[in-house]
């Protein structure tokens, strides 16, 4: 079973690699990239733990969160 704390940790470490992402492929700045991020339907379903997105691969939910970006809703 995991533990909020361990959700919790999934969920940083998702959101620092999808950060990165972000700057990397759309040259933003880290206060940018972080707006974008917490400001997205992504993060509020990533935090619905019954989604299950948290335990899903930074590169996983970079996909989908690249979708809301270019669609304006989560693929």
């Amino acid at each position: 079973m995991t533990t909020q704390a361990q959700k919790e940790f999934l969920i940083n470490g998702t959101i620092d690699q999808m950060t990165v992402f972000l700057m990397e492929d759309y040259h933003l700045e880290l206060p940018a990239a972080l707006e974008l991020i917490y400001n997205s339907q992504l993060y509020e379903k990533i935090n619905q733990l019954e989604t299950g997105l948290y335990y899903q691969s930074a590169a996983y939910n970079y996909g989908l969160l690249k979708h809301e970006i270019e669609y304006g809703k989560i693929g």
